[in-house]
């Protein structure tokens, strides 16, 4: 019995470990020539509540994903404007990494294999054929191909392709396996507002930059550089995908993280501008190439849903990441991922699909999210559990800690320490 994902971002990959640890024959569909989508170009973790998040995973079974993370990580407990104790992950040495553990549990990887067609049968999916041709049958099939791009998105929305990680002009642009399967997607559009929205940073060549700003990011982690007046850029927080980064302090100065990549918190940055401050007189961005004019668009289409994730229109498609609502960042990739693949299982297995309780965050993140995304107000947020809205209410249930044996404990109350880490079928 297999299980097939299409997207190999975080989701993606998340969701394949889980559904091989659970015992399903388990292959990834991934339209480019690499693993991890933005992973690739993010690298923050365990900032605020994703501490929480994490530190509940692990309780859950996931450990073992997570070793590959925390291995290439370069900075640990660093602070930056409105964020605590962040892991920063070198996205320079991450991919292959997260390959190779998924290679380990016995995932099947299909690069550069686009997905062309969907086919199914009274309400099932029963396989996808790929741009070359390639008919790839399976179970249960997990949708993970995000929510970015394509290309006329980023123009209609943005300024235009940026020529971001996604490099939709190499691969194609992003397809939706829901929308393949002939399921209406939450779009913007009529009775909904414009939620997309455009990722939260850019990253300059280290080597670009003056020997002595790269001493000190690559000392701390963290580098601040404030901004004459003139040059605070309070309406681009608005642009955001990443809603906990939207604080005024990003508009009021640079604010760079070492990630491998020097990365600044800004969706871009005019590079004539930046040539002008001191250090920075020779900056060149590394990603996006046009990281002066803007970044990915996000938020284009996602998937019906319900809490354990299973697709509305279909009776064997489930979705992770990105296309599950508006959920922001890795960790949440990762949360959804896992609950996926295992559900996927599952499924195969005509066992009860699990819905994680709202008692951990990790649950409550998906039932409010969902329940939020109903209301006019709601759906203009993003949901995360670094900041904006989702993070103040884990403060306002006790659900934000640090304490890792407190989160053992609610994690043990559950009944579901190392769910994620059983074999099912």
């Amino acid at each position: 019995m297999t299980v097939v994902i299409v997207g190999g971002g975080w989701a993606g990959c998340s969701a394949a470990y889980a559904a091989a640890v659970a015992g399903a024959d388990t292959v990834i569909i991934e339209k480019t020539d690499m693993l991890l989508g933005t992973g690739l170009v993010g690298g923050i973790m365990r900032n605020n509540g994703r501490l929480t998040a994490m530190e509940e995973m692990r309780e859950l079974g996931a450990g073992n994903f997570l070793k590959p993370i925390e291995q290439s990580a370069t900075h640990h407990n660093i602070d930056f404007p409105g964020h605590r104790h962040a892991m920063l992950y070198d996205v320079t040495r991450i991919e292959p990494l997260i390959k190779m553990a998924l290679r380990t549990a016995g995932v099947k990887l299909k690069l550069q294999k686009r997905m062309a067609a969907v086919s199914s049968s009274n309400g099932f999916i029963t396989g996808i054929k790929t741009g070359d041709g390639e008919h790839i049958k399976g179970d249960v099939f997990i949708d993970c191909t995000g929510t970015a791009g394509p290309s006329q998105y980023c123009t209609l929305y943005g300024s235009g392709c940026a020529m971001c990680i996604l490099r939709c002009p190499t691969f194609g642009p992003r397809t939706s396996l829901t929308a393949k399967a002939g399921i209406t997607e939450i779009t913007a559009g009529e009775g909904f507002p414009q939620f997309e929205a455009m990722s939260g940073s850019c990253k300059l060549e280290k080597k670009s930059i003056s020997t002595a700003l790269v001493a000190k990011l690559e000392r701390d982690g963290v580098l601040v550089i404030p901004l004459p007046e003139i040059l605070h850029a309070s309406s681009k927080l608005d642009r955001k995908a990443c809603q906990q980064y939207s604080l005024p302090e990003f508009a009021e100065n640079l604010v760079f993280l070492d990630t491998g990549h020097a990365k600044l918190m800004a969706p871009y940055f005019p590079l004539e501008i930046l040539r002008t401050l001191k250090g920075l007189e020779d900056a060149r961005y590394a990603d996006p190439y046009s990281g002066g004019m803007g970044n990915s668009v996000r938020f284009m289409a996602m998937a019906p849903c319900n809490d354990s994730l299973v697709v509305s229109g279909a009776l064997n498609l489930l979705c992770a990441g990105e296309k599950t609502g508006l959920l922001v960042g890795h960790t949440e990739a990762i949360v959804t991922g896992f609950l996926a693949g295992h559900n996927a299982v599952r499924m195969l297995a005509g066992s009860e699909l699990l819905v994680l309780p709202p008692e951990l965050a990790c649950g409550d993140i998906i039932s409010f999210m969902h329940r939020e995304m109903k209301t006019p107000e709601g759906i203009s947020n993003k949901y995360t559990f670094s900041g904006s809205v989702y993070f103040q209410r884990m403060q306002e249930r006790g659900l934000y800690t640090t304490d890792m044996a407190q989160i053992r404990e609610r994690v043990a109350r559950t009944g579901l320490a190392g769910v994620f880490n059983r074999s099912i079928i």
